[in-house]
């Protein structure tokens, strides 16, 4: 269970709580990328969600409830963990990952399906249910995503799909000030952070001063900064 969440006021502001049970992760702080990494047996740390310094950022929730058009239907569709990671470390662009949406077969992996919601410096948005579709916002006001499809909405219910969390999200959003800043997303992930599957890392990305905040265990009195180096490097499509 997560939360993304995206603002385009006087700044461009994203936010993220990453709710996960009994899995191993940590946050790691690089000169040019923030970024949860999350053990996996067979791969080791996988870099799965966080931001860039080029503006990026990756948020990729479960999607329940769990969808079979999303698991692989041949060796040449594109996964959608490898693409995001491909964002996050700077190896492809927003806008090519969207070329890719459309013209190509997107995958999860076997069982599970994750989505994306994803954002580059300009605060666009690009949204990835495999198997089902995708969305681009070009500069949304703001964009939500928890964990049920936006192209189902409530149509199938699931304990798991977020949809209070989508609506206190959206309802913040909609009633927040053209000054909505780090202070604000905060408490947005204050209030739809998790104990049950609980929120382990809740992350602010301040694009516009390139800048990532980050606290762990719903502990908001911790916040911790790292002001990210801007690189020219990745990508063909910048």
């Amino acid at each position: 269970m997560c939360t993304s969440i995206i603002s385009n006021r006087k700044k461009t502001i994203v936010g993220w709580n990453l709710d996960i049970l009994d899995m191993e992760y940590q946050v790691i702080a690089e000169d040019d990328k923030v970024y949860i990494a999350v053990y996996d047996e067979k791969e080791g740390w996988l870099p799965l969600f966080g931001a860039g310094a080029r503006g990026d950022f990756v948020a990729m929730p479960t999607c329940w409830p769990f969808d079979d058009r999303s698991n692989p239907k041949s060796t040449d569709s594109q996964n959608i963990i490898m693409l995001d990671i491909d964002l996050l470390l700077g190896r492809k662009t927003l806008d090519e990952l969207k070329k890719i949406a459309e013209h190509q077969d997107i995958s999860s992996v076997p069982g599970v399906t994750f989505q994306a919601q994803l954002s580059d410096r300009e605060g666009n948005v690009l949204q990835i249910i495999p198997g089902q579709g995708y969305r681009y916002k070009e500069k949304p006001l703001y964009s939500v995503l928890t964990n049920f499809s936006p192209f189902k909405g409530d149509s199938e219910k699931h304990p798991w799909m977020g949809l209070d969390r989508y609506e206190k999200a959206t309802a913040m959003l909609e009633a927040a000030e053209d000054t909505f800043d780090v202070e604000d997303c905060f408490e947005i992930l204050k209030q739809t952070s998790q104990t049950v599957c609980p929120t382990v890392v809740s992350m602010v990305f301040d694009v516009g001063e390139n800048t990532v905040y980050w606290c762990e265990n719903r502990e908001w009195e911790k916040i911790q900064k790292k002001v990210m180096i801007r690189v020219s490097t990745g990508g063909s499509g910048r």
